[in-house]
């Protein structure tokens, strides 16, 4: 009889958190949401996050108010959410910077793979420069050359442990050559001296680098979607250029603390999925050389495991340490 009291009682006690939990989320939101951008205002992360905010504000009925927390690779601001309370009334906008900074940043105060993802947003290649007057114009040459020519090619990057510098680092492993990497605090100085022939080559952000490849200032060699990049039909993807299965993409996503309810979650997912539909979204997006994903929490929850998986693996053989 006690056992079956005992039963009772905590299957109504599972009802009853469940009845909570979809009251939570059918209420949701009832106040103010943060959203925090772990990098600078006018950052990629900081437009891209505010675009989807401003509608989740007008769909949703409450401010969703941006707050721009900048510092250590955004880990300061992705730290911030992990600590906030798991109600959906604090959600962090993510960039491919999160899961490398899970293996990369040392003495991290999070566990980056306990997040609630919601959904990755966009995806876009990274782009391979050159410098105009560097000799390799193809990337089988400009293997043939770095391994002829062993610590003698300069690559840029936009700082170290950056997504830039651990494409390149992925890239030497998997071309099997060896290059000098040389970090930037940003795209201005590092493009710069691409075009003065300073460094030879660099991977950045394909948006960054379009107006430099039109213009004749900059060489490109490859781009390292899986395939060619519809702005770019004459430039090579890596993987059909010699380095097979070459893949990396700058990305951006929404995730919520650790523990959210997926009533919540879902919710989120929902409204944002039908943002990103949105005429008006949709080709501001892919006119910037995005590609819109609009995922499942649980595919953008895989995708982020296997980005942590993929860029530790290279950062690891790499020895790359956060600054």
């Amino acid at each position: 009889m006690n056992a079956l009291i005992s039963r009772g009682v905590a299957l109504l006690m599972l009802l009853c958190c469940t009845l909570s939990t979809q009251s939570l989320a059918q209420n949701y939101p009832a106040k103010p949401v943060r959203v925090i951008v772990p990098f600078a205002t006018g950052s990629a992360s900081d437009v891209i996050g505010r675009m989807i905010a401003d509608r989740l504000t007008a769909a949703l009925g409450q401010p969703f108010l941006v707050e721009n927390r900048a510092g250590a690779g955004g880990t300061i601001g992705s730290e911030l959410v992990a600590r906030a309370p798991a109600d959906g009334y604090t959600l962090l906008v993510t960039t491919a910077a999160f899961p490398i900074g899970a293996t990369a940043v040392r003495d991290l105060k999070y566990d980056t793979a306990s997040f609630a993802s919601i959904t990755v947003l966009t995806h876009s290649p990274l782009g391979f420069a050159a410098n105009p007057n560097f000799a390799p114009k193809t990337v089988p040459e400009f293997i043939a050359y770095a391994k002829a020519n062993p610590g003698k090619v300069n690559f840029g990057s936009l700082g170290v442990a950056t997504s830039h510098h651990v494409t390149g680092e992925k890239f030497k492993i998997d071309a099997g050559i060896d290059m000098v990497h040389v970090p930037y605090k940003g795209s201005g100085g590092a493009h710069a001296d691409l075009m003065g022939g300073q460094i030879q080559v660099m991977f950045d952000n394909l948006v960054s680098l379009l107006p430099h490849f039109k213009s004749g200032k900059m060489h490109p060699l490859a781009v390292t979607s899986l395939k060619r990049h519809r702005l770019l039909p004459d430039v090579p993807a890596l993987s059909e250029a010699g380095v097979r299965e070459f893949e990396a993409v700058a990305w951006f996503g929404y995730v919520a603390p650790p523990g959210t309810p997926r009533e919540i979650v879902n919710k989120l997912n929902a409204e944002i999925v039908k943002i990103l539909a949105t005429p008006e979204v949709r080709q501001r997006l892919t006119d910037g050389g995005s590609e819109v994903i609009g995922n499942s929490p649980e595919a953008a929850d895989r995708f982020l495991k296997s980005e942590i998986a993929r860029w530790g693996a290279v950062i690891r053989k790499a020895n790359i340490v956060a600054e």
